[in-house]
């Protein structure tokens, strides 16, 4: 039985993405092991800080991956865009796993992190706005907002990815064999994978949206383009993001790390609480993004501001006193659920907002801008005001956050109804 040639892109471009992120947050999943060794000998939250800090570093880079490829995408294709983006990964991702320690090189050790991790900020920079594009344009009229979903479906399915493999390998290595080797592994799985993904995206189609603004000539995508003819609309995503993204890094890569230095959870416990709670959020999205489709997307975005501005700082103390796993789990699934309205629909969003030949630069761009001014900071902001013994401030600065976001949503208009995707 034949597979309609749509719905095979959006899976190929969906599992594709899946890798893309797995190797992106292999990172965070395996901080707490790696840290010690790449890094001078210090307390433990100050070496979480180091390794921290560059996890920002990379974000510094999706700025530029998200201009460069964005405009790559616009002016060459979005299935060319889709393959470069996971070459970079790959690279990214074979320098940590043969990186030598902090013992071995001394600085050079960190350096070569650092490196690494701009080679794949370049790529999510990039791997953000054509993914988005890609499905929000193969998807149909009707299902946009469904199929669309699928984006954070796979980034989440990255992140659960990354912890089934820490879990995988906190049940056959010791401590010590994650600390001094065993944390290479997950690194080289993600660059054997990301070859595996070039062979899959080299097959894709292309979106009929990029066909027609190519045929159509004239105007180009460009930086200064964007941001003199679509002001209100690079705005728009910037701020609709920020809150967004501060959340969605708060209640995902951060609170593995929260769990065990604030709540006291040991790493193996913190890691199921966080698989089982990723798992049951990412199964949530298909159905937030059908939700959308049918009562549009303004709605889940209110809902989601209004639920982050009222329930934020409460879980964040509940969870500071939480002793029982379930309880844990069931406080980070309503953190998770809470930001479902943001994350299930912001790609659609996004892309229903700009014309096609400058589509993929308009969702890209002031999303990474945004991405990286607060989503790549989180972890960073969180353990400076703990070390500061203000952990408490990072709470209320996550509801400030999500409350900005909130009044744009109220005012913006439903892009189901004002959409700027024309092909069916």
């Amino acid at each position: 039985m034949s597979v309609d040639p749509r719905l095979r892109s959006i899976l190929g471009g969906s599992a594709g993405n899946l890798v893309e992120w797995y190797d992106w947050y292999v990172y965070s999943a395996f901080t707490l092991y790696f840290a010690p060794v790449i890094f001078p000998k210090a307390s433990a939250t100050a070496q979480l800080l180091n390794a921290a800090a560059i996890f920002a570093v990379g974000f510094l880079m999706r700025p530029v991956g998200a201009w460069a490829m964005g405009i790559y995408a616009d002016r060459h294709g979005r299935k060319s865009a889709l393959t470069l983006s996971v070459t970079l990964m790959c690279a990214g991702a074979f320098l940590i796993a043969v990186t030598p320690t902090y013992a071995a090189i001394g600085w050079g050790a960190p350096a070569l992190l650092v490196v690494a991790r701009l080679l794949q900020g370049l790529s999510v920079g990039g791997e953000y706005g054509a993914s988005a594009v890609y499905l929000s344009e193969m998807a149909g009229r009707e299902r946009r907002g469904f199929y669309s979903s699928f984006q954070y479906v796979t980034l989440v399915g990255g992140q659960i990815a990354a912890l089934c493999v820490l879990l995988l390998l906190q049940a056959v290595l010791s401590e010590a064999q994650l600390e001094t080797w065993g944390w290479r592994i997950p690194f080289a799985v993600g660059g054997l994978l990301a070859i595996a993904v070039f062979r899959i995206r080299r097959g894709l189609i292309e979106t009929e949206s990029f066909t027609n603004a190519a045929a159509a000539g004239p105007p180009r995508s460009s930086a200064l383009a964007l941001f003199r003819e679509h002001p209100r609309e690079a705005a728009t995503v910037m701020l609709l993001t920020a809150g967004g993204t501060l959340a969605f890094y708060a209640y995902t890569t951060y609170m593995q790390k929260f769990l065990v230095n604030t709540s006291g959870f040991d790493r193996e416990t913190a890691t199921w609480i966080m698989t089982a709670a990723l798992i049951v959020y990412a199964a949530v999205q298909p159905l937030a993004g059908a939700l959308s489709d049918r009562v549009g997307r303004k709605p889940l975005m209110v809902a989601f501001g209004v639920a982050g501005v009222l329930a934020t700082v409460p879980i964040f103390l509940a969870l500071e006193r939480v002793a029982n796993p379930w309880a844990a789990l069931a406080l980070v699934l309503a953190a998770l659920l809470i930001v479902t309205g943001y994350t299930s629909i912001n790609a659609v969003v996004k892309a229903e907002l700009f014309p096609a030949h400058i589509r993929t630069l308009g969702v890209a761009l002031p999303y990474a801008l945004a991405n990286t001014i607060f989503g790549g900071t989180a972890e960073y902001a969180a353990l400076w005001l703990k070390k500061a013994g203000l952990e408490r401030g990072f709470y209320w600065y996550v509801t400030a956050m999500i409350g900005v976001s909130l009044l744009v949503y109220l005012r913006m208009r439903d892009t189901r109804v004002h959409s700027r995707i024309v092909e069916d």
